[in-house]
Protein backbone atom coordinates (compact mmCIF):
# COMPACT_ATOMS: atom_id res chain seq x y z
CA UNK A 1 0.00 0.00 0.00
CA UNK A 2 2.75 2.47 0.93
CA UNK A 3 4.41 2.10 -2.47
CA UNK A 4 1.52 4.10 -3.96
CA UNK A 5 1.91 7.20 -1.78
CA UNK A 6 1.85 10.55 -3.60
CA UNK A 7 4.96 12.73 -3.61
CA UNK A 8 3.15 15.64 -1.97
CA UNK A 9 -0.12 16.46 -0.19
CA UNK A 10 -1.94 19.66 0.72
CA UNK A 11 -3.00 20.20 4.33
CA UNK A 12 -6.18 22.26 4.69
CA UNK A 13 -6.13 23.89 8.13
CA UNK A 14 -9.54 24.26 9.78
CA UNK A 15 -8.55 25.12 13.36
CA UNK A 16 -9.49 28.82 13.38
CA UNK A 17 -13.00 27.93 12.20
CA UNK A 18 -13.93 24.31 12.89
CA UNK A 19 -11.74 24.24 15.98
CA UNK A 20 -12.67 27.49 17.71
CA UNK A 21 -16.39 27.25 16.94
CA UNK A 22 -16.71 24.39 19.42
CA UNK A 23 -14.92 26.11 22.30
CA UNK A 24 -16.97 27.15 25.32
CA UNK A 25 -14.81 30.24 25.85
CA UNK A 26 -14.76 32.87 23.11
CA UNK A 27 -11.25 33.63 21.82
CA UNK A 28 -10.86 37.40 21.30
CA UNK A 29 -10.41 38.71 17.77
CA UNK A 30 -6.78 39.62 18.41
CA UNK A 31 -6.10 36.06 19.55
CA UNK A 32 -7.69 34.60 16.43
CA UNK A 33 -5.59 36.86 14.23
CA UNK A 34 -2.42 35.83 16.07
CA UNK A 35 -3.29 32.16 15.61
CA UNK A 36 -3.97 32.55 11.89
CA UNK A 37 -0.67 34.43 11.50
CA UNK A 38 1.21 31.66 13.35
CA UNK A 39 -0.34 28.98 11.14
CA UNK A 40 0.58 30.89 7.98
CA UNK A 41 4.10 31.39 9.34
CA UNK A 42 4.37 27.62 9.75
CA UNK A 43 3.79 27.20 6.02
CA UNK A 44 0.10 26.35 5.84
CA UNK A 45 -1.23 27.70 2.55
CA UNK A 46 -4.93 26.86 2.86
CA UNK A 47 -6.54 28.10 6.07
CA UNK A 48 -10.23 28.29 6.92
CA UNK A 49 -10.38 31.30 9.19
CA UNK A 50 -14.03 31.82 10.16
CA UNK A 51 -17.69 31.24 9.38
CA UNK A 52 -20.26 33.77 8.20
CA UNK A 53 -23.19 32.34 10.14
CA UNK A 54 -25.56 33.99 12.56
CA UNK A 55 -23.87 34.76 15.91
CA UNK A 56 -26.98 33.26 17.50
CA UNK A 57 -25.93 29.83 16.24
CA UNK A 58 -22.13 30.07 16.57
CA UNK A 59 -21.31 32.77 19.19
CA UNK A 60 -17.53 32.07 19.22
CA UNK A 61 -17.33 33.26 15.58
CA UNK A 62 -19.46 36.39 15.93
CA UNK A 63 -16.47 38.50 14.86
CA UNK A 64 -16.19 36.84 11.44
CA UNK A 65 -16.34 40.08 9.47
CA UNK A 66 -13.62 41.72 11.54
CA UNK A 67 -11.34 38.66 11.42
CA UNK A 68 -11.73 38.35 7.64
CA UNK A 69 -11.17 42.05 7.06
CA UNK A 70 -8.10 42.31 9.30
CA UNK A 71 -6.22 39.09 8.52
CA UNK A 72 -2.93 39.82 6.77
CA UNK A 73 -3.07 38.58 3.20
CA UNK A 74 -0.04 36.73 1.87
CA UNK A 75 0.88 35.76 -1.65
CA UNK A 76 0.31 32.04 -2.12
CA UNK A 77 -1.89 31.66 0.97
CA UNK A 78 -5.63 31.15 0.53
CA UNK A 79 -7.98 32.11 3.34
CA UNK A 80 -11.48 30.67 3.26
CA UNK A 81 -14.69 30.95 5.25
CA UNK A 82 -17.78 28.83 5.72
CA UNK A 83 -21.04 30.32 4.41
CA UNK A 84 -24.48 28.74 4.89
CA UNK A 85 -26.54 30.90 2.54
CA UNK A 86 -26.69 34.01 0.35
CA UNK A 87 -26.51 36.31 3.36
CA UNK A 88 -23.32 34.59 4.50
CA UNK A 89 -21.87 34.96 1.03
CA UNK A 90 -22.65 38.67 1.08
CA UNK A 91 -20.65 39.03 4.30
CA UNK A 92 -17.76 37.01 2.92
CA UNK A 93 -17.63 39.09 -0.27
CA UNK A 94 -17.69 42.34 1.69
CA UNK A 95 -14.75 41.11 3.76
CA UNK A 96 -12.72 40.25 0.66
CA UNK A 97 -12.65 36.46 1.02
CA UNK A 98 -10.91 34.52 -1.75
CA UNK A 99 -12.71 31.27 -1.10
CA UNK A 100 -15.90 30.12 0.59
CA UNK A 101 -17.24 26.73 1.59
CA UNK A 102 -20.77 25.35 1.73
CA UNK A 103 -21.77 22.46 3.94
CA UNK A 104 -24.40 19.80 4.46
CA UNK A 105 -24.73 16.29 5.83
CA UNK A 106 -25.15 12.89 4.23
CA UNK A 107 -27.83 12.04 6.83
CA UNK A 108 -31.17 13.84 6.96
CA UNK A 109 -31.40 14.05 10.77
CA UNK A 110 -27.98 15.59 11.26
CA UNK A 111 -28.58 18.01 8.41
CA UNK A 112 -31.90 19.12 9.90
CA UNK A 113 -30.32 19.69 13.31
CA UNK A 114 -27.31 21.44 11.82
CA UNK A 115 -28.98 23.80 9.32
CA UNK A 116 -32.70 23.27 9.93
CA UNK A 117 -33.29 22.10 6.35
CA UNK A 118 -33.64 18.83 4.49
CA UNK A 119 -30.77 17.78 2.24
CA UNK A 120 -32.80 18.70 -0.84
CA UNK A 121 -33.65 22.13 0.59
CA UNK A 122 -29.99 22.73 1.46
CA UNK A 123 -28.82 21.88 -2.05
CA UNK A 124 -31.45 24.20 -3.47
CA UNK A 125 -30.25 27.01 -1.19
CA UNK A 126 -26.70 26.50 -2.50
CA UNK A 127 -27.82 27.70 -5.92
CA UNK A 128 -27.85 31.22 -4.46
CA UNK A 129 -24.30 30.74 -3.16
CA UNK A 130 -22.11 28.65 -5.45
CA UNK A 131 -22.89 30.31 -8.79
CA UNK A 132 -22.80 33.91 -7.48
CA UNK A 133 -19.58 33.22 -5.55
CA UNK A 134 -17.86 31.92 -8.67
CA UNK A 135 -19.13 34.85 -10.70
CA UNK A 136 -17.52 37.10 -8.09
CA UNK A 137 -14.18 35.36 -8.67
CA UNK A 138 -14.27 33.20 -5.54
CA UNK A 139 -13.50 29.50 -5.37
CA UNK A 140 -16.10 27.32 -3.68
CA UNK A 141 -15.44 24.21 -1.62
CA UNK A 142 -18.05 21.77 -0.36
CA UNK A 143 -18.32 19.76 2.87
CA UNK A 144 -20.33 16.57 3.29
CA UNK A 145 -20.58 15.59 6.96
CA UNK A 146 -21.49 12.23 8.59
CA UNK A 147 -20.18 10.19 5.65
CA UNK A 148 -18.78 7.49 7.95
CA UNK A 149 -21.74 7.53 10.33
CA UNK A 150 -24.41 9.72 11.92
CA UNK A 151 -24.94 10.29 15.66
CA UNK A 152 -28.70 10.01 15.15
CA UNK A 153 -29.16 7.51 12.31
CA UNK A 154 -26.10 5.30 12.68
CA UNK A 155 -24.73 3.85 9.44
CA UNK A 156 -24.92 6.04 6.32
CA UNK A 157 -25.07 4.69 2.79
CA UNK A 158 -21.85 5.91 1.11
CA UNK A 159 -23.64 5.96 -2.24
CA UNK A 160 -25.89 8.69 -0.84
CA UNK A 161 -22.80 10.66 0.18
CA UNK A 162 -21.30 10.15 -3.28
CA UNK A 163 -24.43 11.43 -4.96
CA UNK A 164 -24.31 14.60 -2.82
CA UNK A 165 -20.62 15.08 -3.59
CA UNK A 166 -21.31 14.74 -7.31
CA UNK A 167 -24.12 17.31 -7.04
CA UNK A 168 -21.79 19.78 -5.31
CA UNK A 169 -19.12 19.32 -7.97
CA UNK A 170 -21.78 19.72 -10.65
CA UNK A 171 -22.80 23.04 -9.08
CA UNK A 172 -19.23 24.31 -9.34
CA UNK A 173 -17.42 23.28 -6.14
CA UNK A 174 -13.78 22.67 -7.03
CA UNK A 175 -13.39 20.18 -4.18
CA UNK A 176 -15.59 18.27 -1.75
CA UNK A 177 -14.36 17.37 1.72
CA UNK A 178 -15.82 14.13 3.09
CA UNK A 179 -16.23 14.18 6.86
CA UNK A 180 -16.16 11.52 9.55
CA UNK A 181 -18.00 13.92 11.85
CA UNK A 182 -18.25 11.63 14.88
CA UNK A 183 -14.98 9.77 14.43
CA UNK A 184 -16.39 6.27 13.94
CA UNK A 185 -14.42 5.42 10.81
CA UNK A 186 -12.00 2.51 10.55
CA UNK A 187 -9.30 2.00 7.91
CA UNK A 188 -11.23 -0.75 6.16
CA UNK A 189 -14.36 1.40 5.98
CA UNK A 190 -12.29 4.32 4.72
CA UNK A 191 -10.85 2.18 1.95
CA UNK A 192 -14.34 1.13 0.84
CA UNK A 193 -15.69 4.68 0.91
CA UNK A 194 -12.74 6.16 -0.98
CA UNK A 195 -12.84 3.39 -3.58
CA UNK A 196 -16.55 4.06 -4.12
CA UNK A 197 -15.97 7.80 -4.49
CA UNK A 198 -13.10 7.34 -6.93
CA UNK A 199 -15.31 5.30 -9.26
CA UNK A 200 -16.96 8.57 -10.30
CA UNK A 201 -14.98 11.46 -8.82
CA UNK A 202 -11.38 12.50 -9.59
CA UNK A 203 -9.04 12.27 -6.58
CA UNK A 204 -8.05 15.94 -6.80
CA UNK A 205 -11.73 16.87 -6.36
CA UNK A 206 -11.88 15.08 -2.99
CA UNK A 207 -10.53 15.84 0.47
CA UNK A 208 -10.84 13.89 3.71
CA UNK A 209 -11.84 15.35 7.08
CA UNK A 210 -11.38 13.01 10.05
CA UNK A 211 -12.26 13.36 13.72
CA UNK A 212 -10.21 11.41 16.24
CA UNK A 213 -12.96 10.39 18.67
CA UNK A 214 -11.85 6.76 18.68
CA UNK A 215 -8.17 7.29 17.85
CA UNK A 216 -8.41 6.22 14.20
CA UNK A 217 -8.06 9.56 12.37
CA UNK A 218 -4.39 9.16 11.48
CA UNK A 219 -4.84 5.58 10.28
CA UNK A 220 -7.80 6.64 8.15
CA UNK A 221 -5.78 9.53 6.71
CA UNK A 222 -2.98 7.14 5.72
CA UNK A 223 -5.46 4.92 3.87
CA UNK A 224 -6.85 7.93 2.03
CA UNK A 225 -3.41 9.16 1.01
CA UNK A 226 -2.41 5.70 -0.19
CA UNK A 227 -5.55 5.69 -2.35
CA UNK A 228 -4.44 8.91 -4.05
CA UNK A 229 -6.29 11.58 -2.06
CA UNK A 230 -3.90 14.52 -1.76
CA UNK A 231 -5.88 16.97 0.40
CA UNK A 232 -6.35 16.29 4.10
CA UNK A 233 -8.21 18.59 6.47
CA UNK A 234 -6.64 19.01 9.91
CA UNK A 235 -6.87 21.27 12.94
CA UNK A 236 -4.03 22.65 15.03
CA UNK A 237 -3.64 20.68 18.25
CA UNK A 238 -6.72 18.60 17.42
CA UNK A 239 -9.04 21.51 18.18
CA UNK A 240 -12.65 21.02 17.30
CA UNK A 241 -15.73 18.88 17.31
CA UNK A 242 -19.28 19.39 16.17
CA UNK A 243 -21.96 21.23 18.20
CA UNK A 244 -24.62 19.01 16.60
CA UNK A 245 -22.84 15.67 16.97
CA UNK A 246 -22.92 14.48 20.59
CA UNK A 247 -19.66 12.87 21.66
CA UNK A 248 -17.64 14.04 18.68
CA UNK A 249 -14.19 15.05 19.88
CA UNK A 250 -11.54 17.00 18.06
CA UNK A 251 -10.25 16.87 14.52
CA UNK A 252 -7.16 15.13 13.27
CA UNK A 253 -4.32 17.22 14.72
CA UNK A 254 -2.32 19.06 12.06
CA UNK A 255 1.02 18.40 13.74
CA UNK A 256 0.25 14.65 14.07
CA UNK A 257 -0.49 14.51 10.35
CA UNK A 258 2.64 16.47 9.44
CA UNK A 259 4.82 14.25 11.66
CA UNK A 260 3.46 11.17 9.90
CA UNK A 261 4.00 12.72 6.46
CA UNK A 262 7.60 13.54 7.39
CA UNK A 263 8.17 9.92 8.34
CA UNK A 264 6.72 8.77 5.04
CA UNK A 265 8.78 11.21 2.98
CA UNK A 266 5.66 12.92 1.60
CA UNK A 267 6.18 16.65 0.96
CA UNK A 268 3.79 19.20 2.50
CA UNK A 269 5.68 22.50 2.85
CA UNK A 270 5.03 22.93 6.58
CA UNK A 271 7.62 23.65 9.30
CA UNK A 272 6.83 21.25 12.15
CA UNK A 273 8.54 23.28 14.87
CA UNK A 274 6.67 26.43 13.86
CA UNK A 275 3.51 24.36 13.84
CA UNK A 276 4.21 23.34 17.45
CA UNK A 277 4.58 27.01 18.33
CA UNK A 278 1.18 27.65 16.76
CA UNK A 279 -0.23 24.76 18.77
CA UNK A 280 1.23 26.15 21.97
CA UNK A 281 -0.39 29.50 21.19
CA UNK A 282 -3.74 27.79 20.51
CA UNK A 283 -3.53 26.09 23.90
CA UNK A 284 -2.95 29.41 25.59
CA UNK A 285 -5.86 31.01 23.75
CA UNK A 286 -8.40 28.32 24.70
CA UNK A 287 -6.91 27.93 28.21
CA UNK A 288 -6.80 24.14 28.26
CA UNK A 289 -4.60 21.32 27.01
CA UNK A 290 -5.22 20.20 23.44
CA UNK A 291 -5.42 16.52 22.47
CA UNK A 292 -2.80 16.52 19.69
CA UNK A 293 -0.31 13.78 20.56
CA UNK A 294 2.77 15.23 18.87
CA UNK A 295 2.06 18.61 20.44
CA UNK A 296 1.90 17.07 23.92
CA UNK A 297 5.11 15.10 23.39
CA UNK A 298 7.08 18.00 21.93
CA UNK A 299 5.99 20.48 24.60
CA UNK A 300 6.95 17.95 27.29
CA UNK A 301 10.40 17.61 25.70
CA UNK A 302 10.82 21.38 25.66
CA UNK A 303 9.79 21.68 29.31
CA UNK A 304 12.27 18.96 30.28
CA UNK A 305 15.08 20.62 28.30
CA UNK A 306 14.34 23.94 30.00
CA UNK A 307 14.88 22.40 33.45
CA UNK A 308 18.24 20.77 32.64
Amino acid sequence: MLEALPKAVSVYEVGPRDGLQNEAAVVPTEGKLRLIEALADAGLRRIEITSFVSPKWIPPLADSAEVAARVRRREGTIFSALVPNAKGLEGARAAGMQEVAVFLSASETHNKKNVNKTIAETLQAFEAVVGPAREAGMRVRGYVSTVWGCPYEGAVDPKRARKIAEQLIGMGCYQVSLGDTIGVGTPGQTERIVDLMLERIAPEALALHFHDTRGTALANALVGIAKGITTLDASIGGLGGCPYAPGASGNLATEDLVYMLDGLGVAHGIDLEKLVAAGELAQQLVAHELPGRYLKARLAEKRKAATV
